[in-house]
């Protein structure tokens, strides 16, 4: 498992500097336990601001977002071995596949980020707010000098038939 050291600290900080910061509010998602669909979709919402009154689908309105203990993700069925992540090296026969619990094994912030960027709408704003998103698999973070917020996800409701 990768472990976070100092340097992805600071890395983790250094891409700041391309991002309007004035009137951002900063979210922290705490992942440990919840499921990593529903997780993802708030986290997309957070990121394009749909949660604000002010939201316009062609300006980048998104708050920071930084998700925490990004290794304690529940998925539910057996989407552990069943899912599988495919991605080509532009080689002809080498169609590369890896599954959830591989992917988990080796980095499990690619795992959440990958979901929060397919719920996104691909446009020239994806990479921007790819940006705001900051993931980390344990649960400490540089950004303790920030005024966080934690995110409270909404209670499921049942529909009535």
């Amino acid at each position: 498992m990768k472990m976070v050291n100092s340097f992805d600290m600071k890395r983790a900080a250094a891409g700041l500097r391309r991002i309007n910061l004035d009137g951002l509010r900063w979210q922290v998602f705490d992942a440990k336990g919840q499921i990593l669909g529903r997780l993802a979709s708030q986290i997309a919402t957070v990121v394009q601001g749909k949660d604000k009154p002010t939201y316009t689908p062609n300006r980048d309105d998104g708050d920071m977002c930084v998700v925490l203990n990004a290794k304690d993700i529940c998925v539910s069925g057996r989407k552990l071995t069943d899912k599988v992540y495919y991605w080509h090296t532009g080689y002809i026969g080498h169609l590369k596949k890896r599954t959830l619990q591989d992917q988990m094994a080796k980095d499990p912030t690619d795992v959440i980020r990958k979901a929060v960027l397919c719920m996104l709408p691909r446009n020239k704003l994806c990479d921007d707010r790819d940006r705001k998103l900051r993931i980390f698999p344990g649960s400490e973070h540089p950004f303790v000098d920030r005024p966080l917020e934690p995110y409270v996800m909404p209670p499921r409701t049942v529909r009535e038939l």
